[in-house]
């Protein structure tokens, strides 16, 4: 069977994240990988996940978002929400399953509402806008107080006193201080498989019609509309997509911590600076780059703990260099030099 050369560099890819699973595994099962490491390993994969989402939106679409943390907030709680509702109504498994697809659906929805006004900008404009969509997608979820009992669902806007529980009503989102007590389904290996599915998605998506219909939307917005291509339809299309892995990402997240709170650590600027980080670095448009960059920069800091205060210096370092690496225009001439097709490029 001949594949193509779009077919290959996506089986290497998929190869890469297997191998990679493979390789973490043995060291966890021969006693080579410390409980620590272990601790980081899922959330090694759902920064992989939403990198590769924004990379979709960023270097495939061609619009620069700083504000994907938002969608992953709110797979994050929606699917958490669900979850401790459901905790004693649904088995484990089948409520884990039907979490991440409501995750997913409501980062998809609110993608599509948040689409509608933020793709009309451009640039600098459209950055500002989802940076602001972020920060209040955070605030809005540390006002909540929602509790469930026999009469059902209770809000308020004010405090948990307010809602008026019986007294064996269930206090689920407590304001700021989010939904305590999540079930502990995330794994590596579902970690492994979200980011799979993800790229089969992404990967697939970037090689067919409406790929390239995105890709020359991203090129050329005047040429793409005038030979006919539904220009709003298609940047919908890929800011949906992008949104709902971006949710699952989420799911992955709050199922592996046992406290949920909007904060600015996990969902505020800071964060949606780093994700962008990843995917510069990995290369804008490599989604395989962005998987790649993502693991060994969130693990870097970590491994040079040992360092002690040098260790950011070094983490730096490293960041300059793999910048450097991909984007010096010498590098470019000479890695294409060297390694001719091999080199990197965009998927």
């Amino acid at each position: 069977m001949n594949l193509t050369k779009k077919s290959k560099d996506n089986l290497i890819t998929y190869g890469i994240v297997v191998a990679a699973y493979v390789i973490f595994q043995i060291l966890s099962v021969t006693g080579n990988l410390s409980s620590h490491m272990k601790g980081l390993l899922v959330p090694m994969t759902y920064y992989a996940v939403i990198a590769v989402a924004l990379n979709l939106c960023v270097g495939i679409l061609g619009e620069l978002s700083i504000g994907h943390c938002g969608f992953m907030c709110i797979g994050a709680f929606t699917s958490a929400f669900f979850s401790k509702v459901t905790e004693n109504t649904l088995p484990s498994a089948l409520r884990f399953v039907l979490a991440f697809v409501i995750g997913i659906a409501i980062s998809a929805l609110f993608g599509f509402l948040i689409g509608i006004p933020v793709l009309r900008l451009k640039g600098d404009y459209l950055a500002i806008v989802t940076l602001a969509f972020g920060e209040i997608i955070k605030n809005v979820i540390n006002a909540f107080y929602i509790g469930i009992d026999g009469k059902g669902v209770h809000f308020s806007l004010k405090n948990s006193m307010e809602l008026g529980l019986e007294p064996d009503g269930q206090l689920i989102v407590n304001g700021a201080m989010g939904i305590t007590g999540t079930p502990h389904n995330s794994s590596f290996t579902v970690g492994i498989i979200v980011l799979l599915l993800s790229l089969f998605v992404v990967l697939n998506l970037v090689n067919s019609r409406d790929g390239r219909a995105i890709m020359a939307v991203r090129d050329n917005y005047i040429a793409a509309e005038a030979t006919g291509i539904n220009v709003t339809r298609y940047k919908m299309m890929a800011f949906i997509i992008s949104a709902a892995i971006a949710g699952a990402a989420g799911v992955l997240f709050s199922h592996n911590i046992t406290t949920l709170t909007a904060s600015s650590q996990y969902f505020g600027y800071n964060a949606s600076i780093m994700i962008l980080v990843y995917v510069v670095l990995g290369g804008i448009g490599n989604i395989r780059g962005s998987v790649i960059a993502a693991c060994i920069l969130y693990l870097l800091p970590e491994l040079l703990r040992g360092f002690s205060t040098y260790r950011m210096l070094i983490y730096s370092i490293v960041l300059i260099v793999m910048m450097i690496v991909n984007w010096s225009p010498k590098v470019i001439e000479f890695r294409k030099r060297t390694f001719g097709k091999f080199s990197l490029k965009r998927q």
